[in-house]
């Protein structure tokens, strides 16, 4: 079992940005292809970013060009960088480990809370 804990995540502007993070335990975390998902408030959670081992990484057409994944592999954590933050991005975050497709591995963190609000 992996356990994971995001942090990171307040209240920003419209235009702002943050930085989150997942600390992943588990001392093979760097074999796992992992994922940043988003659940805003009525709606089903997604899948917004992804990042293969090796650093190749994929996201979804709503956050292109405004997010970027990355990950420490010696410190068992990834990132998400988020820029241009717009209301619409307002949403818990949470980060697991990519079984298939989109589907998560592992029982979900505490995730962060990402506001964007003026």
């Amino acid at each position: 079992q992996v356990q994971f804990v995001e942090s990171g995540g307040g209240l920003v502007q419209p235009g702002g940005s943050l930085r989150l993070s997942c600390a992943a335990s588990g001392s093979i975390f760097s074999i796992y292809v992992m994922g940043w998902y988003r659940q805003a408030p009525g709606k089903e959670r997604e899948l917004v970013a992804a990042i293969t081992r090796g650093g190749v990484t994929n996201y979804a057409d709503s956050v292109k060009g405004r997010f970027t994944c990355s990950r420490d592999n010696a410190k068992n954590t990834v990132y998400l960088q988020m820029s241009s933050l717009k209301p619409e991005d307002t949403a818990v975050y949470y980060c697991n480990v990519i079984r298939d497709g989109s589907n998560p591995m592992y029982s979900w963190g505490q995730g962060t809370q990402v506001t964007v609000s003026s």
